[in-house]
């Protein structure tokens, strides 16, 4: 009977196993790597992309709050420019109002009735005065109705009081002027007295200053 032994062949192809397990294994490994190494680079060249973008984004909002800056710069300024021009108007009005105001003072003030003070706020006219009786008072309220910058007089009160040693009345009344006027502080009166005695007149200069 014949006997093959087998061994030799057995520990050839054990050996074989383990060449092709080591070369499956350094493949795997190499392979790995490889794809760990592409892995790495695409993820570095990711945030080198990102924060590329992000420096360049920096820049442009630097720019942007310049701009901003400037802008606000530009609103302030039309700001001011819009709040002087309204003052000028405002002053340009109040001048008209004021001369419109005197020269229709002296236009309706009756004989026997004297002012003592005229004050404006806003388009409101408040005037305290004297006559010589209620009749020339109610004439005075009637040559405010039919001025064509004075409206609405109204009456606040009126006594008898003495001035000088004469008996007079004295009397308060408001109106309006028909023309919007802006809303101004008065002025302490200036006393202008006839040397006659005939007429006393107290003019209040309403508002700032008219240059």
């Amino acid at each position: 009977m014949i006997r093959i032994n087998l061994l030799p062949h057995r520990a050839e192809k054990r050996k074989a196993q383990q060449v092709q397990f080591i070369a499956f294994s350094v493949i795997s490994v190499i392979l790995g790597a490889v794809i760990v190494g592409f892995v790495h680079v695409a993820i570095m060249t990711q945030i080198d992309y990102q924060e590329r973008r992000n420096a360049y984004l920096k820049k442009e909002i630097v720019v942007l709050d310049k701009q901003i800056d400037e802008i606000k710069k530009l609103r302030e300024q039309t700001k001011s420019l819009l709040a002087r021009k309204t003052v000028v108007e405002n002053l340009q009005s109040t001048r008209a109002d004021v001369v419109h105001l005197m020269d229709q003072m002296l236009r309706i003030l009756p004989d026997g009735v004297y002012l003592k003070s005229l004050k404006q706020a806003g388009n409101k006219i408040s005037l305290v005065g004297y006559a010589q009786s209620n009749a020339r008072v109610s004439t005075f309220m009637r040559s405010i109705e039919d001025s064509p910058w004075l409206d609405t007089p109204n009456l606040v009160v009126i006594s008898a009081t003495t001035v000088g040693g004469a008996r007079l009345n004295e009397f308060s009344l408001t109106f309006n002027l028909t023309q919007q006027a802006p809303a101004s502080t008065a002025v302490k009166p200036t006393a202008l007295l006839a040397p006659s005695g005939e007429h006393l007149f107290l003019a209040s200069l309403i508002g700032e200053s008219i240059l």
